[in-house]
């Protein structure tokens, strides 16, 4: 799995990188968000780690509009800012929030790759609408 962290200054994206590596999360560091726009466009990482401060003034719009970065989530990492210190527009555009003095290495880098996980697709034809949900249709060779 790959992920990409983003922060204002280099010391602080490496740090991101460092606390989210694990045997399965290669991580790459950058600064600032135009460069990490690029980079994620280049590498197609399973999730971006973003410093918040950095997301608040960060132009979003062209990375929801972009059709190769908007299906990579992007996670807010903060040291300093509590989760319930967001202000709800805030946090609109981003996948998930995580507030790194709670959380051991083990968790954050869990909680990276439960965010990475892309929705499972069927093939076409493999599941049919009924009133209650969708139901499998069953095949005949």
């Amino acid at each position: 799995m790959r992920a990409l962290c983003i922060a204002r200054h280099r010391f602080l994206s490496d740090h991101y990188c460092e606390v989210f590596s694990a045997s399965d999360i290669v991580c790459s560091s950058v600064v600032g968000f135009d460069e990490g726009t690029r980079v994620a466009r280049d590498i197609r990482p399973d999730v971006v780690l973003c410093d918040f401060d950095l997301l608040v003034t960060a132009p979003l719009e062209r990375w929801e509009r972009d059709s190769r970065l908007m299906t990579i989530p992007i996670l807010a990492v903060s040291l300093t800012k509590r989760p319930d210190e967001i202000e709800p527009g805030e946090a609109s555009a981003i996948a998930g929030f995580l507030y790194l003095p709670t959380l051991s290495q083990a968790d954050a880098s869990r909680l990276v790759r439960c965010a990475a996980r892309r929705p499972v697709h069927a093939p076409s034809g493999a599941l049919r609408w009924n009133n209650s949900g969708p139901t499998e249709v069953q095949r005949h060779p």
